[in-house]
């Protein structure tokens, strides 16, 4: 099954993260309230990592518009949701030091960059351009997200 709910990807990066530090008995298994915030984001991006795999190994399979506009709807939707969720908890409360720092502008600059990608790919009539644009929003997807796991911001 190709389409899930954000729900089932928060939960599978939980179960992967409890997995990750059951299977290492120095570390304690997190429960969701003891959890930090970055440890969910990056729980979030690891699951986005398969996601753009997943994306980049199916679209030249892709036999239809229908099927390459959907595929890009569900990555629009999980984008938006982890997207929201981040400016919430993370950069809402810490705006000033990425401001101070010289990165606010940059990090909305690239969500927009991608936002846009995808919001083009919708207005698109031909199935190999639609391709090419769903494979250029998970480049970019996939820098954006290698990006916050190596923690430069």
């Amino acid at each position: 099954v190709l389409f899930r709910s954000p729900s089932f990807w928060r939960r599978l990066a939980q179960r992967r993260i409890a997995w990750c530090q059951c299977a290492c008995p120095a570390k304690r298994a997190p429960t969701l309230a003891g959890m930090k915030i970055t440890e969910a984001l990056f729980a979030e991006h690891l699951v986005f990592h398969n996601m753009f795999d997943h994306i980049e190994a199916m679209a030249p399979k892709l036999k239809t518009l229908a099927e390459v506009k959907s595929m890009a709807g569900m990555m629009e939707s999980l984008l938006k949701a982890h997207s929201d969720t981040e400016d919430e908890l993370f950069i809402g409360p810490l705006e000033l030091c990425f401001e101070q720092i010289g990165q606010r502008d940059a990090f909305l600059e690239e969500h927009q960059e991608i936002d846009e990608s995808l919001k083009s790919l919708h207005q698109v009539r031909r199935l190999k351009q639609a391709r090419q644009l769903l494979l250029a929003a998970v480049a970019l997807g996939q820098t954006w997200m290698e990006q916050r796991t190596r923690g430069t911001v």
